[in-house]
């Protein structure tokens, strides 16, 4: 009988990419906080997640050999953050402490979907090897 990963993986394998570019969002917006005029971005979790278990890949074309390869989020993935804190007069959005939240909770949801891959993968293990534990 063969194996579907994707099925025995089920959403978390695609959870742990759109987590991990959101994890990227979030650091570049906190390297940021300090640059005038910076707009904080962040991401539509469900909206990527969605995408990605669609399999909907989005990618430009070079049209030159020395133009620089670029990989882009789905559509619709990333935004611009409504700002939650007065304008400080430089025009940056950036508010240090929601993204430092932000940043954890993302953080606690990939280590979530981790474990539980982690945990399929020892499953799938066992049951190559024929192990009863």
């Amino acid at each position: 009988m063969a194996i579907s990963f994707d099925k025995a993986f089920g959403v978390h394998q695609h959870a742990l990419v759109a987590r991990s570019e959101r994890a990227e969002l979030l650091a570049g917006n906190l390297a940021n906080a300090d640059t005038p005029g910076y707009k904080a971005k962040d991401m539509d979790f469900q909206a990527a997640l969605s995408q990605a278990q669609n399999n909907q890949n989005f990618s430009l074309n070079r049209t030159h050999m020395q133009h620089f390869a670029v990989e882009l989020a789905p559509p619709g993935t990333v935004q611009y953050r409504v700002p939650t804190q007065p304008d400080t007069g430089d025009g940056n959005t950036v508010d240090v402490q929601a993204e430092r939240n932000g940043y954890m909770e993302n953080a606690l949801q990939y280590q979530a979907s981790l474990e539980f891959l982690n945990s399929k993968i020892s499953g799938l293990m066992k049951a190559i090897k024929g192990d009863s534990m």
